[in-house]
């Protein structure tokens, strides 16, 4: 049995050394946890999105957990977007930095489509549900075509 451990020990570590994703190397690691965040995004706003497309059935109770899991989300990542936050691997566009005003506003337009999210979500009201589900889609596109590289810099 050890042999075992010690086999799968090592493949995973020889796995994880021919990853091709940079490590995170900043001391508060900063990238990491906004990262991690982004995900749990993904991870809470899928599940609506297949409600909204009429591919998952709305329950009331599931959906409005989901949609205050990601208002409470929302309010997360900024933080680690400082102005030591601006290290490689990240995929975040200088504008981040260059252009603070604007990555403000897409963050507040983001945030506003998620309230709205959270206000329709126990409505039953699918057209309005899938609708606000849309905005924040789209606000999360606009805000990547803006703020985020395709590759790591």
């Amino acid at each position: 049995m050890p042999k075992l451990l010690l086999s799968l020990i090592a493949s995973t570590c020889f796995l994880a050394a021919c990853s091709d994703r940079a490590r995170d190397t900043h001391p508060q690691q900063l990238l990491s946890k906004r990262l991690a965040i982004f995900k749990n995004f993904t991870k809470t706003l899928e599940p609506m999105g297949l409600v909204a497309r009429d591919r998952k059935d709305y329950v009331k109770a599931e959906f409005m957990a989901s949609a205050l899991a990601l208002q409470e989300l929302s309010k997360q990542p900024w933080v680690y977007f400082a102005p030591d936050g601006n290290y490689p691997p990240t995929r975040a566009k200088p504008e981040v930095w260059n252009k603070p005003s604007e990555f403000k506003q897409a963050t507040d337009h983001y945030l506003s489509t998620v309230d709205k999210l959270v206000e329709v979500s126990g409505s039953a009201d699918l057209p309005a549900i899938s609708a606000a589900v849309d905005a924040v889609q789209k606000s999360c596109k606009s805000c990547h075509d803006q703020f985020r590289s395709d590759r790591a810099q």
